[in-house]
């Protein structure tokens, strides 16, 4: 197995940037299967991290310990400093509001218009903006970062695959999180459309420096949008590194990766 490359990454990222997300020995097992064994991973300050695995490597499953959805077996969550497994009810969801979530399947409701879909997260959290919060204003700035200001009125089932995405992140965007958790966020989509929201993803995080820890099975994303990768393998971070740095490893574990 090639060395952690973490450190030496870190150069380019900078040596005193801000850790937001610091995972550390994290397990998490049902009944006999251990699906996290000590998993460990950093996410700093602007940053754009992928994290790839197979299908059943544990992903999901970590996805859901650091937003609280689900209590690991062992190890500690820390986001933006906050320990999220010694969290109040209330305080978790403060935290949660600062993370952005773009579904794989877009999750947008289907009974509910563009608008009403981008106003649902916003009457939720009306005390991030106070009093004088202009609903009308942000759902229209949220929509045009996506390119999609003319589908305010539309229903998901009159959007294409590429403008529910779009539309799922402008969702994640109103509220303006500080990190976004992006799942899949090309799956199902052909190559034209994979590439501009990657573009997207790109802008956003250029525009609003947000920190981004990004789920893909998809090489030729993670190629484009990481400044730093985390092979998830048997259950830990097997390997971290940038993409070049991976894709030319001889480990045959790895290279199952970037066989195309």
């Amino acid at each position: 197995m090639i060395q952690d490359t973490n450190i030496e990454n870190r150069k380019s990222i900078g040596q005193d940037q801000e850790e937001v997300i610091a995972i550390k020995d994290l397990c998490k097992s049902f009944d006999d299967n251990h699906v996290l064994n000590g998993f460990n991973m950093t996410l700093y300050k602007g940053e754009n991290l992928v994290v790839m695995g197979k299908s059943g490597s544990g992903k999901s499953v970590m996805i859901k310990c650091l937003v609280g959805l689900m209590k690991p077996d062992s190890g500690t969550i820390h986001v933006m400093g906050k320990n999220i497994l010694e969290l109040s009810h209330a305080e978790l969801d403060d935290v949660r509001a600062d993370i952005g979530f773009l579904f794989q399947g877009s999750a947008l409701y289907d009974s509910m218009t563009v608008r009403e879909n981008l106003e649902f997260p916003l009457r939720r959290h009306t005390e991030r903006f106070g009093p004088d919060m202009n609903t009308d204003d942000l759902i229209l700035e949220a929509l045009e970062n996506v390119g999609l200001a003319h589908t305010l009125d539309l229903m998901p089932s009159e959007l294409s695959g590429g403008m529910k995405r779009r539309v799922a992140l402008a969702r994640t965007l109103i509220l303006r999180p500080k990190i976004i958790l992006y799942d899949e966020p090309t799956s199902g989509l052909d190559p034209i459309t994979s590439k501009e929201i990657i573009i997207l993803m790109q802008d956003i995080q250029k525009k609003y420096g947000t920190s981004s820890l990004i789920i893909t099975h998809d090489v030729d994303c993670a190629r484009v949008i990481s400044e730093r990768m985390i092979l998830l393998i048997d259950g830990t971070n097997y390997v971290t590194g940038n993409f070049k740095e991976l894709e030319a490893s001889k480990d045959p574990k790895i290279m199952a990766f970037f066989k195309h």
